[in-house]
C-alpha cells in the first residue's frame, strides 16, 4: 500500500508556530479535506508536504518511487508556453509520447505528402502503440474538455487567472500521482465543471488531499476532514457536515473540563492560603500537585469569530435600475436591452458561465463601465462598497494598524459606539500581537480579511462582492453570510460558490454568455435541480427525434480511412493481442497467490478491470475503422 508517514512535522513562520509536532498518514484512497482559518498554516503544510518547502523539524516517509502533484492557489507556468505544452510539463513520460504524436499529427494534417512528415508521423505512432498511450490520450482530452479548456495552441500568458488555474488543474489531475495534493481546486470552475471534478475525484485510484472552502464539495468529496488550529491538527472521520458535529461536541468537552480544571484550582488555592497549622509537611504531595496545576492551567484555544457590527448608511427606496441596457465588451456581448430594478432589500446572485461578463456586470453598477446603450440610475443615497475579485494593491512593507489609520482613525458600530482600528482588527480575528505585521508577511486569505475590514469600515448600504468566497477561510465565510443576512441594504454578489449562494441569494441572474442571462427567483439548489431535470427531459426527446434525421447524420458520415487511420488500423490488432497476453499474465498471478491476500488480489483484479477496458476500446476503435476499409 502506497502510504505517506508524517513524523514531528514543525514550521514556523517569524514569531508565530504554524504547527508543532505533528503525526500523522495518508493511506493509499484516502480523501482528506483540510480546513483551518486563514493565516493557521493550511498552506504552508501543503509546501512542506509536497516538497516546495522544508520543515524546521520532523520527516516525511514515503516509498522511493512515491508520486505527489500540488496544484497550489495561484499555478506557476510558463508564459510563453502553450496550453497543451503546459498540460504535459513534468508530467509521466507517457505524456511526452502523447505531445509528440499530437504535434507529428498536426503536422502531417497540414503537409502529408511530405516524406519527412509521414515518417514523423509513423514513429510518433507506433510510439504510442508500444508504450499503450492511447487510453492515456482519451485521460487527457477528457479532461481537458471537461475543464473548458478547447483552444489547446492558445499561450498561456494570454489567459485569465482562472483559465490559468483550470490549466493547473488539468496539468496534476493528467499525471495520476500517488497522492493529489489540491489548493482550492474549484475557485474559477463553473458548476458542470466542478460536479465532473467531484465524480472525478471520487473514482480517483490514489490518496487526495483538498483544501477549500466550498463546503458542498467537501461534502461530496471528503471521507476525512483535518482540522489544522492553533499549530495542532484534529482528524475526524466523514464530510463537513460530520465535522461540524464532532467539533462541536470537542468544543463543549474541552469547555467543561477547562471548567473543572478551574474550579479544582479555586480549590487548591483556598486550601494553599491557610495557616501552616493547617498544613503538615505530610502534604508536600498536595503542594506539589497544586503547582504543576497552577503551571498547566489554561482556557482552551478556540478560533475567535468575526464580529461585523459596524454602522449603515440609511438607503432610500430606489437604489439601481437599469433600462434597456447594452453592452459589449471586445467584441464580446455582455448584455442586451437589459432590465433590472435593485430594491433596498434586494439579495441578487450572479453566476454562470467563465467569460460571460459577470465581472463586468458589476462594473456596470459600479459606475466603472459605461453602457453602450440604455441607462442606469442609481438612488441619491446609495453608498457603495465594491469587493473585487482582483484587489486593489496593498503595501506590502506598511503594518496593519497603519493601513487601517489612513484611511479611518475610527469608526461607529450600529449601536453608536466608536470602534478604535485596533478594536476592528481584534473583531476581524488579528489579534493584538498582530497589528504591527507588515502586511506582506500575511497570508492571502488574511489580506482579503484585511480589505473586506477596509471596505466595511466605509458604512456601506449597498455590497457589490465579486467572487467573496476566493481566499476566504470557512468560518469568516459564515460569519460574512450571517451578517448579509442581517444588512439593512441591497447586496449583489458574483459566486461559483453554491452553499454561499444557498444562504446570501434570494435572485439569480444566470449569465450563459452572448448577452443571455436568465433570470430566476429562489435558492440556487433548487435551479440547479431544475436544470438538471429539465437536460434530462431534452436528453429523453433527442432520443426520440425522427429517423430521417438519423439517416440523414449516417449519409453525412465518412465512407473511407485517411492515411493516418490505415495505418493504425494495421497496428491496432498487435496492441489488441499484446494486452490480451498482459490481462492472461495477470489472471495467472491471481490463480498462483492464496485466496487470504486480499490486498494483492484487489490490485490485480483492479488491474485485470482496466485491461479489459483497453480491450474494449480497441475493439471499438478496430469495428469503426474496419468499417471503411477498401
Amino acid at each position: 500500500m502506497q502510504t505517506l508517514r508524517v513524523e514531528e512535522l514543525s514550521k514556523t513562520y517569524g514569531e508565530k508556530t504554524l504547527f508543532k509536532n505533528l503525526n500523522f498518514m495518508i493511506n493509499e484512497h484516502d480523501r482528506i479535506g483540510l480546513i483551518g482559518t486563514n493565516g493557521s498554516g493550511k498552506t504552508s503544510l501543503l509546501n512542506v508536504l509536497t516538497g516546495v518547502d522544508s520543515p524546521d523539524s520532523g520527516q516525511l516517509i514515503t516509498p522511493h518511487d512515491y508520486r505527489i502533484s500540488y496544484l497550489k492557489q495561484t499555478p506557476e507556468l510558463d508564459e510563453q508556453a502553450t496550453i497543451i505544452t503546459a498540460v504535459f510539463e513534468g508530467a509521466a513520460p507517457v505524456f511526452q509520447t502523447i505531445r509528440n504524436y499530437e504535434e507529428a499529427l498536426q503536422e502531417y494534417g497540414e503537409n502529408p505528402e511530405d516524406q519527412k512528415v509521414q515518417q514523423r508521423y509513423v514513429r510518433a505512432e507506433e510510439n504510442m502503440n508500444r508504450e499503450n498511450a492511447w487510453s492515456a490520450e482519451s485521460d487527457v482530452k477528457t479532461i481537458l474538455s471537461q475543464l473548458h479548456l478547447t483552444q489547446l495552441e492558445q499561450k498561456v500568458g494570454t489567459l485569465s487567472g482562472g483559465q490559468k488555474k483550470r490549466v493547473g488543474l488539468a496539468q496534476v489531475l493528467i499525471q495520476a500521482p500517488d497522492l493529489l495534493v489540491l489548493d482550492e481546486p474549484t475557485n474559477h470552475l463553473d458548476f458542470d465543471s466542478i460536479n465532473w471534478l467531484q465524480d472525478y475525484l471520487a473514482a480517483y485510484q490514489g490518496a487526495l488531499l483538498v483544501v477549500t472552502h466550498d463546503r458542498y464539495f467537501l461534502d461530496q468529496v471528503a471521507t476525512q476532514i483535518m482540522e489544522l488550529s492553533f499549530g495542532k491538527l484534529y482528524t475526524y472521520p466523514g464530510n463537513y457536515q460530520d465535522f461540524v458535529e464532532q467539533k462541536a461536541k470537542r468544543v463543549t468537552l474541552e469547555e467543561e473540563a477547562a471548567h473543572k480544571q478551574q474550579q479544582l484550582y479555586k480549590k487548591e488555592l483556598a486550601w494553599m492560603h491557610t495557616g501552616a497549622k493547617a498544613r503538615t509537611t505530610k502534604q508536600q504531595a498536595r503542594i506539589n500537585s497544586f503547582n504543576e496545576l497552577k503551571r498547566d492551567l489554561h482556557e482552551p484555544q478556540q478560533e475567535g469569530q468575526v464580529d461585523i457590527s459596524l454602522k449603515q448608511q440609511r438607503l432610500g427606496k430606489k437604489v439601481i435600475e437599469i433600462k434597456n441596457g447594452t453592452l459589449k465588451v471586445a467584441q464580446h456581448q455582455i448584455i442586451k436591452d437589459f432590465n433590472l430594478l435593485v430594491q433596498a432589500n434586494s439579495r441578487i446572485g450572479i453566476t454562470g458561465a467563465n467569460g460571460a461578463g459577470k465581472t463586468s456586470f458589476l462594473n456596470v453598477c459600479a459606475g466603472l463601465l459605461p453602457l453602450d446603450s440604455g441607462v442606469i440610475e442609481l438612488g441619491q443615497t446609495v453608498k457603495l462598497a465594491y469587493y473585487k475579485q482582483q484587489m486593489e494593491p496593498i503595501p506590502g512593507d506598511q503594518r496593519m494598524i497603519s493601513y487601517l489609520n489612513d484611511y479611518a482613525q475610527n469608526v461607529v458600530d450600529r449601536f453608536g459606539q466608536h470602534i478604535s482600528t485596533t478594536q476592528l482588527l481584534e473583531q476581524f480575528l488579528f489579534p493584538r500581537f498582530m497589528h504591527g505585521i507588515l502586511i506582506r508577511k500575511l497570508s492571502g486569505g488574511e489580506k482579503r480579511r484585511l480589505y473586506l475590514l477596509k471596505l466595511l469600515m466605509s458604512s456601506p448600504n449597498v455590497l457589490l462582492l465579486d467572487e467573496p468566497t476566493n481566499d476566504l477561510d470557512i468560518a469568516t465565510l459564515t460569519v460574512l453570510e450571517d451578517y448579509l443576512a442581517t444588512f439593512n441594504g441591497a447586496v449583489i454578489t458574483v459566486s461559483h460558490d453554491r452553499y454561499f449562494l444557498d444562504k446570501v441569494a434570494q435572485q439569480l441572474l444566470i449569465f450563459s454568455g452572448k448577452g443571455k442571462i436568465e433570470q430566476y427567483t429562489g435558492r440556487f439548489s433548487n435551479y440547479l435541480q431544475e436544470h438538471q431535470d429539465f437536460e434530462k427531459h431534452q436528453s429523453v426527446n433527442k432520443k426520440e427525434q425522427p429517423t430521417q434525421q438519423k439517416e440523414l447524420h449516417a449519409s453525412q458520415k465518412k465512407t473511407k480511412l485517411t492515411y493516418a487511420e490505415k495505418i493504425e488500423l494495421k497496428a491496432i490488432e498487435e496492441v489488441i493481442d499484446r494486452l490480451e497476453q498482459e490481462k492472461q499474465q495477470l489472471v495467472q498471478q491471481m490463480a498462483a497467490l492464496p485466496g487470504s491476500n486480499y490486498t494483492q488480489l484487489g490490485d490485480l483484479q483492479r488491474q485485470v478491470e482496466q485491461a479489459d477496458q483497453k480491450i474494449e476500446a480497441k475493439m471499438n476503435r478496430w469495428d469503426y475503422l474496419s468499417q471503411f476499409e477498401e
